[in-house]
């Protein structure tokens, strides 16, 4: 199952004959967040497409613990149905999410979606593109019945941080942090700067093009090829809290490739005693 869709594969499954077709309706999530502005809901309420639902990921995508736990650990099942439903979604409906543009926001919702045996698509370029593309938008709060979706769990593959350590022994440990961070010269968020011992870097802002659609699947598999990735590679993926990390497992995908998630991230593995650190 392929992670993305169009604009103009969105405004075709919105057409009346889509729900007759595949005994479901498409739900629309607008799940815009950033750690400059983690609130998305002013913008959302300012424009969004219309009867898209506002989902807010530190609330509703993420679990909150010890700083042990890394700063967004995935949700439990009973939290995440319960969101899925207050968002109106049923079984058998198809979900598109999306956020501003370069879907890093909306990737945390599709990963997760998929792991709960959703039927769930990142909208290719989010809000920017379906607005380049002249989609219509609406303003305000949308209300929507409550839903009766029944989620399943653990559909997607996840390492934990043991895992996470012994990875880069008999498989690609990916990095999706930028290369500063990476490399140690920066850290504004975690306690400790650097990198997992082993791990490659592949920023995960490289995976689009300046119009915040993802590369074609033949320049994301290129581009994977050059840290080593090969179809039948063994590859998890971790960034600073397992949010950005998801959209890059979404252009594994593209390129034919499935990754396994680490949740806890560099912001686990940095706030746990006695992890080594790498540098350079």
């Amino acid at each position: 199952m392929m992670p993305l869709v169009s604009v103009a594969e969105l405004r075709e499954e919105l057409g009346d004959a889509y729900a007759g077709a595949h005994g479901g309706a498409v739900r629309l999530l607008d799940v815009r967040w950033s750690l400059a502005r983690p609130d998305g809901r002013p913008a959302y309420l300012e424009s969004h497409l219309p009867g898209a639902v506002y989902v807010d990921l530190d609330a509703d995508l993420a679990a909150h613990g010890e700083p042990e736990d890394g700063r967004h650990p995935l949700p439990d099942h009973g939290a995440l149905q319960a969101a899925a439903r207050r968002w109106g979604l049923n079984d058998g409906d198809t979900v598109v999410v999306y956020d501003d543009g370069p879907s890093l926001a909306a990737a945390r919702a599709w990963w997760l979606l998929r792991h709960a045996g959703v039927d769930a698509r990142i909208l290719d370029g989010g809000l920017a593109a379906w607005v380049a593309d002249g989609g219509p938008v609406e303003s305000g709060g949308v209300e929507v019945e409550p839903g009766t979706m029944a989620l399943a769990w653990g559909l997607m593959p996840v390492v934990d941080l043991a895992e996470a350590a012994t990875w880069p022994g008999h498989g690609i440990l990916m990095d999706a942090r930028a290369p500063e961070r990476f490399r140690g010269e920066s850290e504004p968020i975690d306690p400790r700067a650097g990198h997992i011992p082993g791990a490659v870097n592949v920023p995960t802002a490289g995976n689009v093009g300046a119009d915040g659609r993802f590369l074609a699947r033949e320049e994301l598999a290129a581009r994977f090829a050059d840290a080593g990735v090969g179809h039948d590679s063994e590859v998890a993926v971790y960034c600073g809290s397992g949010v950005t990390a998801a959209h890059e497992i979404a252009a594994l995908e593209v390129a034919g490739v499935r990754a396994a998630l680490y949740p806890g991230s560099w912001s686990q593995w940095s706030n746990t005693p006695g992890t080594e650190v790498a540098t350079g």
